[in-house]
Parts: structure tokens; sequence; C-alpha cells
């Protein structure tokens, strides 16, 4: 007898899954968002963001000299890199920024331990249908919060 598997169901041809309207609508009433710094010009979720072209693992996420906090929603491209945005969304938090994250729900992972845990971790019932898919996602997925500036240790 034999098996056949759908790779599409394992696999994706892009680390990018578009965040779904309504679970950011959600989130948005809550946090009022302002910076989107993981999107592209199609699908950018705040006024005001950064591309893959501007890199926003260079760029710095807060106002600078003004005391307003910056509420910042990420969905961090999902492939190899996600570390290194994790770790950027938590030092951007510990500079005062509020920083929601959606993300793949891997607890097994050295990011997931050394980051995620310091924030408040909201994981998401049943599987995401992220914007644009046919299906659902084949992984579980969470909401990471880093509230600026205070200690989530």
């Amino acid at each position: 007898m034999s098996t056949r598997i759908n790779k599409g169901l394992f696999t994706s041809n892009s680390d990018e899954w578009e965040t779904p309207q309504e679970l950011f609508d959600e989130l948005d009433k809550e946090f009022d968002f302002d910076l989107d710094p993981c999107a592209t010009d199609a699908n950018a979720k705040c006024t005001h963001y950064y591309t893959k072209e501007d890199d926003g693992l260079l760029e710095e996420w807060g106002w600078g000299e003004s005391d307003e906090i910056r509420r910042v929603f990420m969905n961090p491209p999902y492939g190899r890199e996600i570390g290194k945005w994790i770790k950027k969304a938590y030092e951007e938090s510990r500079k005062g920024c509020v920083v929601v994250c959606l993300l793949p729900a891997r607890t097994d992972t050295k990011w997931f331990h050394d980051y995620c845990k310091k924030g408040e971790i909201r994981f998401i019932k049943g599987r995401l249908k992220f914007s644009g898919m046919k299906n659902s996602a084949p992984f579980p997925s969470m909401i990471v919060i880093f509230r600026g500036g205070k200690d989530e240790t």
C-alpha cells in the first residue's frame, strides 16, 4: 500500500505568512499599533512599516526623543532568521516599545526559551488561516507580547 504525503502541508515556497486581517484588527483594538517592521508594500498593517529592503533588523523601532511609546506589531519571516527577529523584538521592548509578535508556537526552540518566555504568551486555539492561503497553517501559532521597559523575567 502506497501512502502519498501532501508536501504542501509541511512546506512553503515562502517564509512569509500574511497576518489574517481579523486577528490583526482584534489585537489593534487592544494595542493601537503604529509600526509593522516586517511588511511588504502590499501587506503592511500599519502606517509606518519596514520592508525587506529597509531591513527592520537594522532600524530603530522607537520614536527616539519622543516620550510616546511606540506600539509594534511583528509577524516576522518564519524561516531561519526568525530568532534574530524575536531577539530584536525583545531588545526594542527593553528600550521602551511594546512589541506584539505573531509567531509559530515552536516551544522547543532556543529563541522561544531565550526570549518568548520573558514576555506574555497567548496560545491561539486551532490553526490560523493566513491571508492568501487556501488551507490553515500546518503549525500552531501564538502571540508573544513584550511590554516596553519592564522586567519580564
